[in-house]
């Protein structure tokens, strides 16, 4: 039993997922390899990672959309393929795209969805009224979801998820394509959803995003659980205080070797075709690193145009363990089928 379980069961929460060993191929392509996941209730789980790093295949299986290739999975005690028929009927599901329809108003959308599970006419009324109320499309209840901006069709789509009241809310990037007022809104409504005591298990490539609302973090790349902890646990793994450095124009090269000449370690490089940020670990001599960072890279007429310390980020944790930032996008595969013939420079979560 691993230390998370211990924690459920001495706080009186039961795993509101509980998964092992979940693996699952395309092809040739390893989407899962090996996923444990615990989940108590009441809380928020952030599963982060790149585009094809496997967490939209994650949440597929646990929403009895696809079947594992091998381990189990048991989602608020229903077994997740056994069980699949039972278990959609107490879950919610918003993913990547708003899924509504375009030409029935906000008010018929919710309703349909009350009508697919089968609840009372009186209850379907109600609740489609509730929700329109909460998600501040009252005055849009009527109008055809075709003429809603993409916030109000992700607030409807959000919505429409709740119609059954689901005691465990899966959300794959529910903000993706958001501006970032929508996003905070959207924000601020899961967190009420968790005071009223539903469970969220939120995969989300915005780092931002999972600091904020995430109990809990696993990082996962290549299918595979690399990291796994608070945010505060994480930052921790990256260390004190980064020295970041911006170079105008080209040197970053030759910014990263003056660095590395520093002692600190090896700088992280994160951008492409030259223009990006290097970031070093500045342990317990900050301003001392500061001053001979600025000293060296003056000395080598590199044009610094910021030169800061600041504290770690999610971003710096995914950086350290993969060699990457959590946003970028490697070749553009889909989160489902990660690229073939890459391998993971993280190391494995303790």
């Amino acid at each position: 039993m691993s230390a998370e379980d211990v924690q459920a069961l001495d706080t009186g929460m039961r795993p509101a997922v509980q998964a092992v060993g979940l693996r699952k191929t395309f092809g040739r392509t390893t989407a899962l390899d090996g996923v444990d996941l615990s989940i108590p209730e009441g809380t928020v789980f952030g599963l982060l990672g790149p585009n094809g790093a496997g967490k939209t295949t994650a949440v597929r299986i646990l929403t009895t959309l696809v079947q594992p290739d091998e381990g189990r999975a048991e989602v608020l005690g229903f077994d997740v393929v056994r069980d699949a028929a039972h278990l959609r009927g107490v879950i919610g599901l918003t993913g990547q795209f708003a899924a509504v329809d375009g030409l029935l108003t906000g008010r018929e959308n919710l309703r349909l969805v009350g009508e697919l599970y089968h609840l009372p006419r009186k209850v379907v009324v109600q609740r489609a009224d509730e929700l329109l109320e909460r998600f501040d499309l009252a005055q849009a209840a009527d109008r055809t979801v075709r003429t809603y901006s993409g916030g109000m069709r992700r607030r409807l789509d959000l919505a429409a998820s709740l119609v059954n009241r689901p005691r465990l809310l899966f959300l794959d990037e529910p903000t993706t394509g958001l501006d970032p007022r929508s996003r905070i809104g959207l924000w601020k409504i899961l967190e009420e959803l968790v005071r009223d005591g539903t469970t969220l298990l939120l995969t989300t490539q915005y780092l931002e995003e999972a600091d904020r609302l995430a109990d809990r973090i696993a990082v996962i790349d290549f299918g595979r659980i690399i990291a796994e902890g608070t945010a505060d646990d994480l930052k921790s793994q990256v260390g004190g205080e980064l020295l970041e450095v911006h170079v105008n124009g080209g040197g970053l090269e030759r910014a990263a070797r003056l660095l590395l000449d520093l002692g600190h370690g090896e700088p992280q490089y994160v951008g492409e075709n030259g223009n990006g940020r290097l970031t070093l670990t500045a342990g317990g001599g900050g301003v001392a690193l500061v001053a001979d960072a600025a000293r060296a890279l003056a000395s080598a007429g590199i044009d610094v145009r910021d030169l800061a310390l600041r504290r770690p980020t999610l971003d710096d944790v995914f950086l350290t363990l993969t060699g990457r930032a959590a946003e970028a996008n490697g070749d553009g595969s889909h989160d489902d089928v990660p690229a073939s013939g890459r391998r993971p420079r993280g190391r494995s979560a303790g």
